[in-house]
């Protein structure tokens, strides 16, 4: 995208107000820098004010022309620092920036916060299932597109003069740190690239985002090896197989006991704290204890932070809640201070040099050469066309934020000089501006295949879908057979996605006789429940089609609530503590009069998400779907009639159960025009059931009936060979659990089980 005068005249107060933004900063730092030889709170005020105000507008260009955000945060360093300010305005540049080291560790300190929540961002984006469904590719990629580029990178730092490296024997680990730089991909840019050109679902989108992932976590690993290095001073064997192998153990430990803990973590403290913003605590408390690990294993604490992000990510519960929360913060304080201050320390002048300005050049060649012949090289290997080779070198041949933080990291501990340090951020933001103009050009090439697109219309049906976007289910449920099946269909629902589950124990618990278990062994009800919940679980995942790249869903997790206070006071505080469907089954859910029972009632008028309620047959059948029952599915073309649709498609793909959708229409007294157009909805919309269906790889025959009252066909329907009716239907407003005329009707006259889906 070109700048014309319309974006012109959109940026201009953008513009303005990052200049107008020095002036209140740089006054306000001068009143208090008076005594520049003590630190002023006013000075670090300042320089956030300006850092943000200055970061967010350039930032704001950049992204309108096409540009990544955190290239105009880095460039908005470079303007205020020596290269540009302090070249014009040297005294205002010193006063708003002073060299006192201790006004200077102010700002470093919220920076050095910055480097982890950074991380600990990029972990909780980091998708581990893109390298599952993409494993041979992207393996191949990420090897030879890290060790091609990190050899070059290595190469050129042995040959680099030695009047611009560190004094001292400090060059083996220099190189190193300038090969790692030259070698890994910002996985932060790859993925808004691919993104923004609605290329993530496809195929090569995800495989270069997947290999940029694997790059991301080499990539950190390799730097926390040679901080090990760095820190003894020289390449010492037994030191480097100690840090390899704590690293090892830590993330061996981390992705296995330590994930699962880090869940187990992250819901007690959701479902037990009452306060605000609870989870964002214990995820920051997660990430500084697994920083602080990896700080005593001799590496940096930024590995930790990365870590405890994909595990946070990785968690089942809470991802979108918690993004919301924690992005905001480091999105609009410490992504433009960070990258601020690293363009602060780049002194531009220096390319003044011809000697360095040609090595410049040279660092930005070899590394996009490097990237591009490696990423090409690894396609190759990984079976793929030289097109999408092409796009693949293309594609990660971006390094923005990434590899600012590795010179950050590297000329704090004096491994790079400042010269050095300016050039890795020059290579960073040219090949950084370099890379999505060429990801464009590269992606346009590539024709959509037959069998990505049956993927991207499943994937895109998923993602309009009810239950694949729900992230917590809680059951409220009796001792009764009807609370039992409630809890079976539950895990059904639940296993089909991985879906966490919590029980609610709305009756004291009493033994009651297993079952299927001998007559001297009893379960609580607690434990009946459970039962119930892995049967229905597992049969759901069984169930699910084998599929090339298919991922199964993680295992259901469940977890009983406490019994504190009435039924009505658990279910308001589950849907304050994020969870989004409940489902109720008790045995008195309707009396004789064939209305809601007040319990009932007081049940989903306490909870404001989606609501699913299974009333029991009243010949105590309960809803208990056996092995081809048959499922009757009244819809009429509204969303909760669509996700009741899905819900039956779930519930009978593990039974093999026939489920007949009936559209049930009014008599036909328009006219000619006016009746196929409304026949063609009718039948547009029973097709997008089928398909529905399909998608679950379930039948589902539809009809078409037409009658004043709608819940005759129905009955007639469900008294032929109806075993469960699944229908969706909305709250209405009024006193007492309304959901509509034709619920009502059937609620009283039919005798079978009925399962609501509420919205």
């Amino acid at each position: 995208m070109r700048l014309t005068a319309g974006n012109g005249a959109i940026l201009r107060p953008f513009l303005v107000a990052a200049g107008l933004s020095l002036v209140p900063g740089v006054l306000a730092a001068a009143e208090a820098g008076r005594a520049l030889h003590a630190p002023s709170q006013a000075v670090f005020i300042a320089q956030l004010v300006v850092l943000m105000l200055v970061g967010r507008s350039l930032g704001e260009v950049m992204q309108r022309v096409g540009q990544p955000a955190v290239v105009g945060q880095l460039l908005a360093g470079i303007l205020l620092g020596p290269s540009v300010f302090g070249a014009l305005f040297p005294s205002a540049e010193a006063t708003l920036f002073p060299s006192n080291s201790t006004q200077r560790g102010m700002l470093d300190a919220v920076s050095q916060l910055g480097i982890l929540l950074l991380l600990l961002l990029t972990g909780m984006e980091t998708d581990l299932r893109l390298i599952r469904n993409a494993r041979r590719a992207a393996f191949w990629v990420s090897a030879t597109g890290v060790a091609v580029p990190f050899a070059c990178g290595f190469a050129l730092g042995e040959l680099l003069p030695g009047n611009i490296l560190p004094e001292g024997n400090m060059r083996i680990v220099s190189s190193l740190f300038l090969g790692t730089a030259l070698s890994i991909s910002s996985v932060k840019i790859v993925a808004m690239v691919v993104r923004d050109m609605n290329f993530m679902r496809r195929n090569l989108g995800q495989l270069i985002v997947a290999s940029a992932i694997i790059e991301d976590t080499v990539g950190w690993v390799i730097l926390a090896v040679i901080l090990g290095i760095a820190e003894h001073g020289s390449l010492d064997l037994l030191s480097l197989l100690k840090t390899l192998a704590g690293v090892g153990l830590f993330l061996g430990f981390s992705f296995t006991i330590g994930q699962r803990l880090v869940f187990q973590f992250i819901r007690w403290t959701n479902d037990t704290f009452k306060s605000e913003m609870p989870v964002i605590t214990a995820i920051l408390i997660v990430m500084g204890l697994m920083a602080m690990v990896t700080d005593y294993l001799g590496v940096h604490a930024i590995l930790g932070a990365f870590i405890a992000g994909i595990l946070v990510g990785e968690s089942p519960i809470l991802t979108r809640h918690i993004d919301e929360q924690l992005r905001g913060l480091v999105v609009a304080l410490f992504m433009p201070v960070f990258f601020g201050l690293s363009g602060l320390k780049a002194d531009l002048s220096i390319l003044g040099s011809p000697q360095l300005l040609e090595i410049t050049a040279g660092f930005i060649a070899i590394a996009s050469v490097g990237k591009f012949s490696g990423a090409f090289l690894g396609g190759e290997l990984g079976g793929l066309s030289v097109r999408e080779s092409i796009a693949l070198g293309c594609g990660m041949n971006a390094r923005g934020s990434t590899e600012v933080i590795v010179a950050t990291i590297g000329l704090s501990m004096g491994a790079l000089t400042p010269s050095v340090f300016t050039m890795i951020v020059t290579m960073a933001i040219v090949t950084t501006m370099m890379m999505p103009p060429m990801l464009r050009w590269a992606l346009s090439r590539l024709p959509l295949t037959s069998a990505e697109k049956a993927r991207l219309n499943r994937e895109e049906m998923d993602e309009k879908a009810f239950i694949p976007n729900l992230e917590r289910m809680i059951i409220a449920v009796d001792d009764s057979d009807n609370g039992r099946n409630a809890s079976h269909l539950a895990g059904i629902l639940a296993g089909a996605h991985g879906m966490p589950v919590t029980i609610a124990h709305i009756e004291k618990a009493r033994v009651v006789p297993p079952p299927t278990k001998s007559d001297d062994m009893t379960f609580s009800p607690h434990k009946l429940h459970e039962i119930a919940i892995k049967s229905g679980a597992k049969a759901s995942v069984e169930a699910i089609p084998e599929a090339k790249g298919a991922v199964k869903p993680r295992k259901v997790e469940i977890t009983h609530q406490a019994q504190e206070g009435s039924a009505k006071d658990i279910v308001i505080e589950a849907a304050r503590k994020g969870f989004d469907l409940l489902f109720i089954g008790i045995a008195h859910a309707r009396d004789e009069d064939g209305a809601f029972t007040r319990e009932v009632t007081r049940l989903a008028d306490s909870f404001e998400g989606a609501i699913a309620l299974l009333v029991p047959a009243r010949d105590v059948r309960g809803g208990h779907l056996e092995e081809g029952a048959r499922i009757v599915l009244p819809v009429n073309g509204t969303e909760p009639s669509r996700r009741a649709a899905e819900v039956a498609a779930i519930l009978s793909r593990p039974t093999h159960s026939e489920i007949s959708a009936l559209f049930v229409a009014a008599p036909d007294k328009a006219g000619y025009k006016a009746r196929r157009r409304s026949r063609r909805r009718e039948e547009s919309l029973l097709k997008d059931i089928a398909r529905l269906g399909q998608r679950y790889g379930v039948r589902v025959d539809t009809a078409i009936e037409r009658n004043d009252i709608a819940e005759a066909p129905i009955l007639k329907e469900a008294s032929r060979a109806g075993d469960l009716i699944v229908m969706g239907v909305s709250r209405r407003s009024g006193e007492g659990l309304f959901l509509g005329n034709t619920a009502t009707a059937l609620l009283k006259k039919w005798p079978g089980a009925i399962l609501f889906l509420a919205s």
